[in-house]
């Protein structure tokens, strides 16, 4: 006897070959920035924090696109809710507090500290979430 195994309709696209860049370029600018900032931490050398805020800049600014690319997909997809809309909220929230460590990184070299390194601790942490979510495909069905 044969038995046929439906699969549950998946209703996520998976991202095109320009978000996908977006996406996986985001991740090692707010992790170089992260560890910019830690060496900074570590040795008070003002250039570490100079290419933190450059890093966090490039990082914004991938962030930025595929926050934007992420909207056309949550607003193309037939789904409206899942993962479209998680990687949107995460891709937001990982921007908006990106954009406070930028704010952070303008101050002094001295007075960025601690607040800049815990801010991109938590960005780093963010984008890789949303990086995760946005590039991984989604299972449905069973073993065929």
């Amino acid at each position: 006897m044969y038995s046929s195994v439906s699969a549950a309709p998946v209703y996520y696209r998976h991202p095109g070959p320009f978000h996908a860049i977006l996406l996986a370029g985001t991740v090692p600018l707010f992790l170089g920035c992260l560890l910019g900032d830690i060496v900074y931490y570590k040795t008070y050398q003002i250039q570490w924090i100079n290419f933190a805020a450059w890093l966090n800049a490039g990082g914004l600014l991938f962030c930025g696109l595929a926050l934007l690319c992420a909207l056309v997909q949550l607003f193309t997809a037939s789904r409206k809710t899942g993962r479209p809309l998680m990687q949107v909220l995460l891709l937001a929230v990982t921007w908006i507090i990106g954009l406070f460590n930028a704010f952070e990184h303008a101050k002094d070299a001295w007075a960025a500290m601690p607040s800049s390194l815990i801010l991109s601790a938590i960005v780093a942490a963010l984008a890789v979430v949303a990086a995760w979510i946005g590039l991984s495909v989604p299972r449905s069905g069973g073993v065929q």
